[in-house]
């Protein structure tokens, strides 16, 4: 298989437009989806061999649909297991991973080998599906053993032998040695979540590599015993991918390690009326430029960035030449593992369900990755799971890896047909299939909330989240405050349309904040029109009975002023003083952040501060004209709460 390289690649809305289209397209953090839909609940599931979606109205049926999609009771796959390293020696202590149902974490788990059983030494489990646990066994001599769980009588076992390490013939970049299969997909969703477990929103990573390094992260670390994953050795895998490249590099590393074909496809990046359509499939059967397989592996790595672009993940849905395919929105679907492709080219792996409870609302937690190498984790919300079938590019949506299995020594993709509910894997689902937005997030919240929130409760998660996310941004600012501070003079180039305004590298991309201050507004607008939304949808909320929804309405309305009226956050202005600003003050400067994302702009704009105020008089840094005339074109993306097609 030949391996090449790609090349990387309407008049201003009126005012009172926005507020009237503000009401129907209020966008929140996962707490907030709920309450911004129409009442209509649709159909979670359909047939997989099904060409056209089109959304179905239950009306009364909705709780009935809502446990259907959650229900997890019967979810009990058969166990699988994973030795680690792959071939210990005398004397290594070794691990064994089981992925499987939620009998798996009180089954007994051993060894057994020639001198009788070996108990394990300590153990780490994972109590969302697939279930997950983790157990450290000590060193043993040289022999035959095999590993077993035991789940009330029946057994499931693994035989595996402790042995001096031997050199293992390559072919093609790693050898392909079994298929994916319901283990192995159960062994790669358990793996995600073990991973990036114990991680928030705070969490990041200054490469996804500093993820693999962490032993107590990684069940894989060193599986192959070449120290690939040590950072003091001399030969170590380095990922460093960007937002597009993530997943790939996530399943990629997880083949290597176990022997699994591994794939991806040349894509072109379509446009509007063409989906993006793939072409040659690059696999781990490829020649190797080096004969160390660390090496092989990294370079195979550098290659596939060339190869995988923003497109590759909004392919059609019902192609079948596609490195995905897409699923129902069904909890047992939506696996860690799962990626979710943007219709604008961004990507997320799902990691982790955080449960709903009494007190707190459920969250949805996926791992990105930015264009500087960062790996963050996100949760499911409007504003970063955007979610949109017109007027884009290809088709986005949740979607798993298409298997790829080893049958009479050559690899093959599975087709759409071939992916059914008793094939052992997720199964083909075409319901996203031209699904309209709001029905998008209504869908995923009941998923994520499947029981009605607290409405005091979800408006103080709401503020908080904005929060968070405005003392984030102080530092994005700041950033850029300090660079142009550094640089004087300096004027960083402005693309000249919305699309390079939202998705251009260097400098701008560095230092402007577009993106930031688009979710920004779509946070605001969450939490400014959340009283009204507990009056819109009161069987959403669990509100008292000697209550109403009017009262908790004016009770909520109090609670927001007095919570946005405590919660600051302080930037440095200009001249290094302190400027504090209340949540409710930023509140009511909310149009100036659809204009405040320029970092030649001085902080004091950036941060919307009144003309001819005394907070404004320190800065007086202002972008060029020509920049403020294409903001202004640019402009009307902020005021729609819409990302520009790309």
């Amino acid at each position: 298989m030949k391996v090449f390289k790609l090349n990387s690649g309407q008049k201003q809305v009126a005012r009172s437009k926005r507020l009237a289209a503000g009401s129907s397209i209020k966008i929140s953090f996962h707490i907030l989806l709920v309450l911004i839909l129409s009442p209509i609940v649709f159909l979670l599931t359909e047939s997989c061999t099904s060409k056209n979606s089109k959304d179905k109205t239950v009306g009364t049926q909705d709780s009935v649909i809502v446990k259907n999609a959650t229900d997890l009771s019967d979810y009990n796959p058969e166990p699988a297991l994973l030795v680690t390293p792959r071939n210990p020696a005398p004397g290594e202590a070794f691990r064994i991973f089981t992925a499987g149902g939620e009998s798996i974490l009180k089954a007994e788990i051993f060894v057994m080998g020639s001198n009788g059983k070996i108990q394990p030494t300590g153990s780490k489990k994972g109590n969302e599906i697939p279930y997950w646990r983790m157990d450290d066994f000590a060193a043993a001599e040289a022999g035959k053993y095999k590993a077993i769980l035991n789940i009330k009588g029946k057994e499931t076992a693994l035989g595996f032998e402790i042995a001096p390490q031997k050199t293992v013939p390559q072919k093609g970049v790693w050898t392909t040695t079994r298929s994916w299969d319901n283990g192995t997909e159960l062994l790669y969703s358990a793996w995600i979540n073990a991973l990036f477990g114990n991680s928030n929103e705070q969490t990041s990573w200054a490469a996804l590599h500093e993820v693999t390094r962490d032993k107590e992260r990684n069940v894989l670390f060193n599986h192959l015993s070449l120290g690939e994953d040590d950072a003091n050795s001399k030969l170590k895998v380095v990922m460093e991918p960007d937002c597009a490249d993530n997943p790939f590099f996530l399943r990629a590393y997880f083949a290597w390690k176990l022997g699994l074909p591994f794939g991806y496809h040349l894509c072109d990046r379509g446009y509007i009326g063409k989906n993006p359509q793939a072409g040659e499939w690059v696999t781990n059967e490829t020649s190797p430029s080096k004969s160390n397989p660390v090496q092989s592996f990294n370079i195979f790595l550098r290659i596939l960035m060339n190869g995988v672009h923003s497109g590759t993940g909004r392919t059609a849905l019902d192609t079948e030449k596609s490195d995905y395919y897409p699923v129902a929105l069904e909890r047992k679907s939506l696996l860690p593992g799962t990626v979710f492709a943007d219709p604008y080219g961004h990507t997320f792996t799902l990691v982790s369900w955080v449960p709903q409870t009494k007190k707190d609302p459920g969250v949805l937690l996926a791992v990105d990755a930015q264009p500087d190498g960062t790996i963050a984790i996100k949760r499911f919300w409007k504003g970063n799971f955007l979610f949109n079938t017109s007027e884009v590019v290809g088709e986005p949506g949740f979607k798993m890896f298409r298997p790829i299995v080893w049958e009479n020594g050559k690899i093959k993709l599975l087709t759409n047909h071939e992916l059914t509910n008793s094939s052992g894997f997720i199964p083909f689902s075409m319901q996203q299939k031209n699904m309209d937005r709001e029905t998008f997030y209504r869908v995923m919240e009941r998923l994520i909330n499947p029981k009605p929130l607290d409405p005091e409760d979800a408006l103080l998660n709401l503020i908080s989240a904005l929060h968070e996310q405005l003392q984030m941004r102080v530092k994005s600012v700041d950033n850029g405050e300090a660079y142009m501070k550094a640089h004087p003079g300096t004027v960083i180039p402005m693309p000249s349309n919305a699309k390079g305004v939202f998705l251009t590298g260097g400098q701008w991309e560095d230092f402007s904040t577009p993106n930031r201050d688009l979710r920004l507004l779509i946070a605001m607008d969450a939490v400014l029109n959340f009283p009204e939304q507990v009056v819109r949808f009161p069987a959403d909320f669990d509100i008292p009975a000697l209550s109403s929804p009017e009262k908790m309405k004016e009770k909520v309305q109090t609670l927001l002023e007095e919570k946005t009226n405590e919660l600051t956050i302080t930037y440095t202005r200009t001249d290094g003083s302190k400027q504090e600003l209340t949540l409710a003050e930023i509140l009511k400067r909310k149009e100036a952040f659809e204009m405040a994302y320029n970092p030649n702009d001085c902080v004091e704009v950036r941060w919307g501060a009144p003309k001819n105020s005394a907070e404004r008089s320190t800065g007086k840094r202002r972008a060029p004209a020509s920049q403020q005339k294409t903001m202004e074109t640019v402009r009307e993306w902020f005021v729609k709460r819409l990302h520009p097609p790309t």
